[in-house]
């Protein structure tokens, strides 16, 4: 695989969970990484000094992701900062469960704006530079979950669907400029997010496909660094779904 070296990296939501295990990731690629955070300064602080420590640059940024304008001003410091923008990872989300019955309209909001409005807001704020470059890679982290659906996470479902048609069909006007759009869908991986649910939304999580395991985030950020290299050069609008070996069958509750 292809090294990073002279590349510059934007990645949302990288202070915790997969979003920090990219970020660390590309690093090590050789990236300058630049991310986005929304409230935790200190996970965010912690992970700028891990990666200067290690001879890498990374800088951290406090934002919105559901805001078109903290995406414009994100955009254009690391342009300013930086000089370049070759690779965006959109990992920024949450979670809002409950049955639809029981869901509020401001909790069903509060998902799609975060989870994927904001890939259109950062996505859409890198297109211009890109373009001009006519090189980049884009790489969508939606979830199983928007593949085959979930009891109690309509809105987390139909947001991380949305990012996968969104991907596709990005892929197809951005191709002739040379710019590959692709999503990893993981399945169940062990973050802190994942650590609030609980065990019987676990379990449903772990049986999808029959022989899902936990995935660690690393394990997320390998595939999400190969999509930002030049060995994926030939591969766009697709998306890769992550997944763990499960050795023992799970028992679903009856």
């Amino acid at each position: 695989m292809s090294g990073l070296g002279d590349r510059v990296a934007l990645v949302t939501g990288g202070a915790r969970g997969i979003g920090r295990a990219v970020v660390r990731s590309l690093s090590n690629a050789g990236a300058t990484v630049a991310f986005t955070y929304r409230s935790s300064d200190a996970a965010a602080e912690e992970t700028v000094r891990e990666i200067t420590a290690g001879g890498r640059r990374a800088i951290a940024y406090r934002s919105d992701a559901s805001s078109a304008r903290d995406a414009a001003r994100v955009v254009e410091a690391v342009l300013e900062e930086c000089g370049r923008l070759d690779i965006l990872v959109n990992n920024a989300g949450i979670t809002k469960d409950g049955l639809l019955i029981r869901m509020s309209e401001e909790e069903w909001d509060a998902v799609i704006t975060n989870n994927l409005k904001s890939v259109y807001n950062f996505t859409k704020a890198c297109c211009r530079p890109m373009l001009a470059r006519r090189s980049g890679k884009i790489i969508n982290i939606t979830s199983v979950v928007g593949i085959a659906g979930n009891a109690g996470q309509a809105n987390y479902a139909a947001s991380k669907a949305g990012i996968i048609g969104f991907t596709k069909s990005v892929a197809k006007e951005l191709a002739s400029r040379n710019i590959q759009v692709n999503a990893v869908a993981p399945s169940f991986v062990d973050t802190d997010m994942t650590a609030g649910l609980s065990e019987e939304q676990k379990q449903v999580a772990l049986s999808y496909g029959g022989k899902r395991g936990i995935a660690r985030p690393e394990q997320v950020a390998g595939i999400v660094t190969f999509l930002a290299s030049e060995s994926s050069d030939v591969i766009t609008g697709q998306t890769f779904i992550a997944e763990a070996a499960q050795r023992q069958p799970v028992q679903l509750p009856r």
